[in-house]
């Protein structure tokens, strides 16, 4: 039996503590680049790795890796952020990111780690609120990196990124220090993915590219199927498309779950219409 490329992400993220990031991640290209070798573009970043590796003396500490890797990253290799065509999809899909040197933060950030990891930096990422980050543990603390250009951020500098995403938070609910703590906790992988995807989501639902709306829903309800947003999000992909036997079983089972939901209403006087097409003879 032929492995699709759903069966196949379905299987990398199935168990929570086995996640690998840059592989699944990887796969997300599958959709939009069906032709895209797998095999050829893990062994481009494995190169890439490799090269850093040999120029690393053996005895190189977790300081002196990170500045390698960070002259690496951006400088010779010259990764950076598309702020040109910042939403442009490509710059979610980790082998076009390999291949232009561009994308936004969470994937130049998964290239990243992935080259970390290889030369032995247990970099992490961090789903901070609109600019994903990442961080590396030294003897010394934490260092805070963002993955557009490699600079290290201070706390004060963090702060401030993170103060207007707390404007609409009740002042005594915090008091007069910022929870910034729990904005740089490492993200796990399954959060990562899920991330990747839903900007993706915003990219196609922005311009009604139902068929790549539901090509990424497909791949979040395998990866979170305990979220039933995404379940009705999959079937308003499928009403979309006009398929409405699909769309009537996410859209009922989301309905069953939250019969009370503020979108509820709207999603009940979709149904008439859904079960009336699978009336009409094909």
């Amino acid at each position: 039996m032929t492995l699709t490329s759903l069966d196949y992400f379905a299987s990398l993220v199935r168990q929570d503590d086995s996640i690998p990031l840059f592989e699944s991640a990887l796969t997300l290209g599958q959709d939009f680049y069906p032709e895209m070798d797998f095999a050829e573009e893990e062994m481009a970043l494995d190169t890439l790795a490799l090269k850093l590796r040999q120029r690393l003396p053996p005895d190189a500490s977790q300081i002196q890796k990170l500045r390698m890797l960070n002259q690496f990253f951006f400088q010779e290799m010259a990764f950076a952020g598309n702020v040109n065509n910042y939403y442009d999809p490509d710059n979610s899909y980790i082998h076009r990111v390999i291949s232009t040197r561009r994308g936004i933060p969470i994937s130049l950030a998964v290239v990243y780690i992935e080259l970390a990891q290889q030369i032995g930096l247990d970099m992490k990422g961090v789903s901070f609120p609109g600019h994903f980050l990442m961080k590396l543990s030294v003897q010394s603390g934490e260092i805070v990196l963002d993955p557009m250009n490699g600079s290290s951020l201070s706390r004060e500098e963090l702060e401030e990124r993170l103060e207007p995403f707390l404007a609409h938070q009740p002042e005594e609910e915090f008091g007069d220090e910022l929870p910034l703590a729990a904005y740089l906790r490492a993200a796990h992988p399954r959060e990562i993915l899920a991330r990747m995807l839903r900007n993706l989501k915003a990219i196609f639902m922005e311009s009604q590219r139902w068929q790549q709306v539901l090509d990424v829903q497909e791949r979040l309800v395998i990866l979170l199927p305990e979220e039933v947003t995404e379940k009705r999000d999959r079937g308003l992909a499928f009403a979309n498309l006009g398929m409405a036997q699909a769309a009537l079983e996410d859209l009922e089972a989301y309905l069953a779950l939250r019969p009370y939901a503020e979108d509820a209403p709207n999603l009940r006087e979709m149904l008439p219409d859904l079960r009336e097409a699978l009336r009409k003879p094909n």
